[in-house]
């Protein structure tokens, strides 16, 4: 997707990002980090309070990187229509790009999840995913699994700063590891306002397979 790989790039200046495609198509997520993630994530309180300062970040960011995710072409947006919908829309990542590469994208409303957020709204809510979506799946063509999750959380994290990165950490990885963990893929985890760990904020623990061993991954 050369027009958002484009964007993410040129999307503020303290955000570079010198990683190429063939590198995050070779991202893993550790399962023994996996599951680690995953148990601070569900041992964690629903809100803390000491972790409002990194969601308010997290959410100014969220909410410019939508502008500019949606921002007509002419005036430097990326001209991309979102559209909210009560199911969801895609079966796979290669649906979703095809939308995207049309410059569309559809969203499942966090309304109709009957999960709220403890900080966000659910126009926020909203919001993130259609940008993790571009700037983290279809940024890297990576999909829904573990390991898509861990190389689009990679990806999306040079959109944001330092401090945000820490509530990022627990919208992607804690959620998604607790989901795939410790529900079996097939329950969304309870909604949270907390900050795990800071080593899991850090994209030094995602593994990286070598270039010269195949797409094998750690099982």
């Amino acid at each position: 997707m050369p027009y958002v790989r484009r964007g993410a790039r040129r999307y503020g200046s303290d955000c570079t990002d010198d990683t190429t495609s063939q590198a995050y198509a070779r991202v893993r997520l550790d399962p023994v980090v996996g599951a680690a993630i995953a148990d601070a994530y569900v041992a964690a309180p629903v809100r803390d309070e000491r972790a409002y300062p990194a969601y308010a970040a997290f959410c100014r960011e969220t909410v410019r990187q939508y502008h500019f995710l949606v921002g007509r072409v002419e005036f430097g947006g990326l001209g991309v229509a979102v559209r909210i919908v009560d199911t969801d829309p895609y079966a796979d990542v290669a649906s979703m790009v095809d939308d995207v590469r049309q410059r569309r994208l559809k969203v499942w409303a966090s309304a109709a999840s009957g999960n709220p957020h403890p900080y966000l709204s659910d126009g926020e809510n909203d919001m993130f995913r259609a940008v993790h979506d571009v700037f983290g799946h279809a940024a890297t063509g990576r999909g829904f699994d573990r390991h898509g999750e861990e190389a689009a959380w990679v990806k999306h994290r040079t959109m944001y700063s330092p401090l945000a990165r820490r509530a990022l950490a627990t919208e992607t990885r804690g959620q998604n590891c607790a989901r795939i963990f410790r529900y079996g893929g097939d329950h969304f985890p309870e909604q949270k306002a907390v900050l795990l760990p800071r080593s899991f904020s850090d994209p030094r623990s995602a593994w990286v397979a070598r270039a010269d061993v195949g797409p094998a991954a750690p099982r």
